[in-house]
């Protein structure tokens, strides 16, 4: 069954899986910065840009995923430290994300800042297809190439607890 989000009171933390390029930012990256907080830059889909938008709430849980390497896998624990704002990459022409068709006065490309909390052992995509509580998770789902994907509760929980229940 696919999932949805399901409207929650503010005060109830949603949970995002993010992914990011670690060497564009990996998880030893975000904790090393200022406060161990960075701007999640780069987000070109529109669809991941809405969940910034619309959904994601500072306080909310974010499994920090390493996409695009050897070993594709969760890396860390973080959570969303901001409210949204433009994205300056988009009207930065040296930017890998410039978009020349984005109007500064109507910015069509957001950021948040994600707030790294601890780095866990990698939990590379193959063991995540192992648990049978992951089975309807979005990013194991084929096709799924979304950099933000929402995490329901029961999947946070089989994830977080896997981590602490085997160290690698």
């Amino acid at each position: 069954m696919p999932q949805s989000i399901q409207p929650t009171p503010s005060s109830a933390p949603r949970y995002w899986l993010m992914k990011s390029e670690p060497d564009e930012c990996s998880i030893d990256d975000a904790l090393a910065a200022p406060g161990a907080t960075v701007p999640w830059t780069g987000v070109r889909n529109y669809q991941a840009r809405n969940f910034m938008r619309d959904a994601m709430q500072v306080g909310d849980g974010v499994l920090f995923y390493h996409s695009s390497c050897p070993e594709p896998g969760i890396a860390g624990i973080a959570r969303v430290a901001s409210g949204v704002r433009p994205d300056p990459t988009q009207f930065d022409p040296t930017s890998p994300y410039h978009d020349p068709q984005s109007p500064a006065h109507t910015p069509r490309w957001l950021l948040l800042d994600v707030q790294a909390l601890r780095k866990t052992r990698l939990m590379p995509l193959a063991e995540m297809r192992e648990h049978p509580a992951l089975a309807e998770m979005r990013v194991l789902q084929k096709g799924s190439r979304l950099s933000i994907t929402p995490v329901t509760p029961h999947e946070w929980d089989a994830i977080t607890r896997a981590l602490q229940d085997q160290t690698g």
